[in-house]
Formats: structure tokens, sequence, C-alpha cells
């Protein structure tokens, strides 16, 4: 499942490394097969519209983006608890909990609902359908932060469209 891999890099914090791999993931979109063409022309559009950034420009995009706008935060348990809500710490452990028995461990301290993480873990997935079960739960937050982004005029939109649209493929598998 190298589509969930793919966007998990496209999303996670800029690195040199993902700089340094342009060719290689371009060449993985051309042969996805788990993408529609909607999902590859998005992601070509958004390696498009990064490539030529300088690392530090991409940077700076996505810290503008993502760290200093919590309404387009990637931590999916923000948008569903208020701020103070006691919910959110015992979900975040409990998908903590569930992640570690499937055997994902989580690298970097990332809690465990960041969305970039969340896709590395499908990308793990045997199971196409069990991949889409996953995404489902993130669909809506992915479809508000997308239309946050859009309104902004922000590629990181183009991203969350196709975890959204894969997160509601289980709706047509179930």
């Amino acid at each position: 499942m190298l589509l969930y891999k793919i966007l998990s890099l496209l999303l996670d914090y800029p690195s040199a490394e993902l700089r340094e791999n342009w060719g290689e993931i371009k060449g993985s979109v051309a042969g996805l097969g788990d993408a529609t063409e909607q999902d590859k022309h998005a992601l070509r559009t958004f390696i498009s519209w990064a490539e030529p950034l300088a690392l530090t420009a991409f940077q700076a995009e996505y810290v503008k983006t993502f760290d200093l706008n919590p309404d387009n935060a990637l931590y999916l348990t923000h948008h569903l608890f208020e701020e103070q809500d006691r919910e959110r710490g015992p979900t975040l452990v409990n998908l903590s909990l569930y992640l570690k028995s499937q055997g994902y461990a989580i690298q970097g301290g990332e809690l465990p609902d960041y969305l970039p993480l969340l896709l590395e873990y499908c990308s793990t997935l045997e199971d196409e359908t069990g991949a889409w079960l996953f995404l489902k739960e993130s669909a809506h937050v992915s479809e508000v932060v997308a239309r946050k982004l859009e309104g902004t005029g922000s590629p990181y939109a183009l991203l969350l469209r196709i975890v959204e649209r894969h997160g509601r493929l289980s709706d047509k598998a179930a």
C-alpha cells in the first residue's frame, strides 16, 4: 500500500531525505496500483508545487500551514475533542495500545493520532479494505481540514482529499 506511504511522507515535516528522493517518489506515483487517476493527479500536482521549493521554503510553508494554525493540525483528536476534553487522553492511550498490539512501534515521539503516522501504519497493512476501515475514522477530519486548506489555496488540501476519499471507500466495501 504504497499510496499511504507516499501520503505519509508528503504530509510529514519536509526533510532533506524527502527532497533527495523526489525522483523515486514520482516514479512510484506513476506505478501506484492502489490509487485512482484522481489520486495520482493530486499527488503529481502537489509534487510539482513542492519540488522546486528550497528545503527551508518548503519547511516554512509546512510550519505556516500546520503548526501555526491549529485549525489545520494533523493531530486527529485535536479536531474530535474540545481542548480541555478529558476523553482525548484515554483516546490517545487506546490508539497507542492498539498500534502496539498490531506490532507497530511509534517512532520519533509523535502522538498516535498524527495523520502521517497513521498513514504509515496503513501502509504496513496487507489488506486494502482494512486500511480503508482504519482511515474511515479520519475521513471527517480530513474533509474539514481539506476544506480549510482549500480556502487558503494550500496544495496540502489535495493530499487531505485523498485521505478523505480512501476513508470513505470503507462505506462501499461494507
